[in-house]
């Protein structure tokens, strides 16, 4: 992917590009979430991501997180629009047994969190995010080949022109070096439904 074409939302004071890969070290308490049972909001982790108005695209890359270690340290994929609209995939570190793999949409400034626990061996994950107009889908994979769908969701300002990429963050007192790889953007791999059609007009 041309890189030249990825801006910064809150550029990090520590990052490095070189030959297709992005390095970011998280700064403590830097976080996106907004309202949901917490009722706090923050919106304050890097982004770097591209625009695009393409309707049906995947993108695809490769995570490294060797040096996680505190609750909630992550890096993954995200679509921010704005404070209030954006989603994110990743792996949220939790403890020496377990971590967190999971995804966030927020909608209207309302975030939710789907999340399954995993080993926290893992240290590294690949995402592939996939738009077919305004829905998504998230997967996840361990080997970069074969994906598992983590998340399908509707966003309800993601019609039309959105931007989409990388983040990293640590929302507690925590700092950590987030590897980012191999980024790719093809054809769209979250195929048309194959099942049951659409509702007729009038929901007959």
């Amino acid at each position: 992917m041309d890189l030249s074409k990825f801006v910064w939302t809150r550029e990090p004071a520590d990052y490095k590009i070189e030959n297709g890969t992005i390095e970011i070290v998280t700064k403590p308490r830097t976080d996106l979430w907004q309202r949901t049972y917490y009722h706090f909001r923050n919106d304050n982790a890097p982004v770097f991501q591209m625009e695009t108005e393409e309707k049906y695209f995947s993108f695809i890359v490769r995570t490294e997180f060797t040096e996680s270690h505190h609750r909630f340290d992550q890096c993954g994929i995200v679509m921010y629009l704005d404070s209030e609209n954006w989603l994110k995939g990743s792996i949220e570190y939790e403890n020496e047994e377990y971590q967190h793999l999971g995804s966030v949409v927020t909608n209207q400034g309302y975030s939710d969190w789907a999340t399954t626990v995993i080993d926290a061996s893992v240290k590294s994950m690949w995402y592939r995010f996939s738009r077919r107009e305004d829905d998504y889908c998230i997967e996840c994979s361990e080997d970069g080949v074969h994906f598992q769908q983590m998340r399908i969701c509707h966003m309800h300002r993601g019609g039309e022109k959105i931007r989409f990429g990388i983040y990293a963050c640590s929302p507690e007192d925590s700092s950590f070096k987030a590897v980012f790889s191999d980024l790719q953007l093809i054809e769209c791999q979250w195929k048309a439904h194959d099942g049951q059609q659409p509702d007729n007009e009038g929901g007959q």
